[in-house]
């Protein structure tokens, strides 16, 4: 095979995803040969160079990051779902993304779906009923349409990072969110009433590039019969037990705690033990809704990045989240009735900001005289802490800035998709392998337990709040 021609508007750059798509997606473009060998599931890298093609170049992204890259341009052909495809497409109709092919793996659905303690049983059932529905999903712009489409009379559209699945039917009527399948749903205890999208894979490509780019030999890699070894999903490798779903009577729980899952949930578990604790479903295979032994005691198990804004909502009386995500809820909020109610101590990181190495700023004085320089015509800012990273810029003046919002990964941004980086570290030994350098430290967080003051008072809650409180101090000392 041919490199791809010499001259600089020749470069190909692809984005490709972690996640759900990453192990089938090493193993197709194995098969095609593009020459991206280092492209694995456990892979610590994020930028790429192909070993057959000296123009063609990779970098890793979080699935739901890759339209947006793609459709602005800053990448020529990218690998997603389907799914974040149709969620950019919905609010953004006319931009440069255009879907080329569905690469026959990561199947799954769109679907909404209802809790099956409801008396919902179908969607059309939505537009007989004089209600305002809540729907709960990491795609609004997916459900307004949906919603508009359906022309339910009354909706709200209640945007969480993940596990909408576990907010119906206490904190939502209904979720709308992807699923390899409807068993999965029912396993949740939900009702799916309708398909709102069959997903797969997608290789998409920027329409400017497809139009004046040389992209021709890679997109014959991707044309040619690359079947050569069964591209399973990796949903299909995996076979999970059906979750065990216990849909008590939340409503009569006089305390309602939110606990974290990801990164945050092996701490969080110990210390439930070593408090006393004793949660089924919240080691191993994780319930969203365990069990306890505290009748009184209702829990959920949800994104921590939720958290605050569930607990000022009234949806949580108590929260187990970082302070990191307690502060972007705060400066986003100055007024909310979320309070923090103990250091918990765990999860250590620091909030940093940090530049690509080559960049001639060593502190933030340095940063701020590059941009009075007129060094750029608008320092980019890559962050998962948009509010944290907002305060920051204006609290320093640093001016003219533009945000970037990102779902993770993000110092693959720097330095050719964003300039500076506000994110969090625990040793800074991620930054250094990224060529990156911190040049400030906004602050340290570790994980805490929140409440919402105007409920804390409330007759039978006070009481049993302290206790847990107490406990959770007698876990710390353990």
């Amino acid at each position: 095979m041919n490199g791809i021609s010499k001259t600089q508007s020749d470069c190909v750059r692809v984005a490709l995803p972690k996640g759900r798509l990453m192990s089938a997606t090493s193993i197709l473009l194995e098969n095609i040969g593009l020459g991206f060998n280092n492209y694995k599931e456990k892979t610590r890298q994020y930028r790429l160079k192909s070993e057959l093609l000296p123009r063609l170049s990779a970098k890793i992204f979080q699935e739901k990051d890759i339209p947006v890259q793609v459709s602005i341009g800053n990448y020529d052909l990218g690998i997603c779902g389907l799914d974040w495809i149709e969620e950019l497409a919905a609010r953004y109709p006319a931009s440069d993304l255009v879907k080329i092919s569905s690469l026959g793996y990561g199947e799954g659905n769109i679907y909404l779906s209802a809790s099956y303690q409801s008396d919902i049983v179908a969607g059309d059932d939505l537009k007989t009923k004089q209600f305002r529905w809540c729907i709960a999903t990491e795609y609004p712009n997916l459900a307004q349409a949906f919603a508009l489409e359906m022309r339910l009379r009354s909706f709200k559209v209640f945007p969480v990072w993940g596990a909408s699945e576990a907010y119906p039917p206490e904190n939502a009527d209904l979720a709308l969110s992807w699923a390899k399948n409807k068993e999965v749903l029912e396993g949740y205890g939900l009702v799916p009433l309708k398909k709102i999208i069959s997903s797969t894979a997608y290789l998409i490509g920027n329409r400017k590039s497809i139009e004046g780019k040389a992209l021709g030999q890679v997109l014959n890699c991707f044309n040619r019969n690359y079947f050569s070894k069964p591209i399973i999903s990796i949903q299909e490798t995996i076979k999970k037990e059906r979750p065990v779903v216990s849909l008590s009577r939340w409503q009569s729980k006089e305390v309602k705690l939110a606990l974290p899952d990801g990164h945050q949930q092996k701490p969080t578990s110990q210390i439930l033990v070593k408090a006393g604790f004793n949660i089924e479903g919240y080691s191993g295979i994780i319930s969203r809704r365990p069990n306890t032994d505290f009748e009184w005691l209702g829990i959920k198990v949800i994104r921590p990045q939720d958290m605050p804004l569930q607990v000022a909502n009234g949806n949580f009386d108590l929260a187990i989240t970082g302070m990191d995500w307690l502060s972007e809820h705060l400066y986003s909020y100055p007024a909310s009735p979320v309070v923090k109610l103990l250091d918990l101590g765990f999860g250590g990181v620091r909030i940093v900001a940090a530049v690509n190495q080559a960049m001639k700023a060593n502190n933030v004085d340095e940063l701020r005289l590059l941009t009075k320089n007129k060094k750029y015509t608008a320092l980019r800012v890559a962050s998962e802490y948009i509010n944290i990273a907002d305060k920051y810029l204006r609290e320093n003046h640093i001016h003219p800035y533009k945000l970037i919002p990102t779902w993770g990964a993000s110092e693959a941004f720097l330095p050719d998709d964003a300039d500076l980086l506000i994110d969090n570290t625990q040793t800074g030994k991620t930054l250094e392998k990224h060529n990156l350098k911190i040049i400030d430290v906004l602050f340290e967080s570790t994980a805490c337990l929140i409440g919402n003051r105007d409920k804390l008072e409330l007759p039978g809650k006070k009481e049993r709040v302290e206790f847990l409180t107490q406990l959770f101090k007698t876990g710390l000392l353990c």
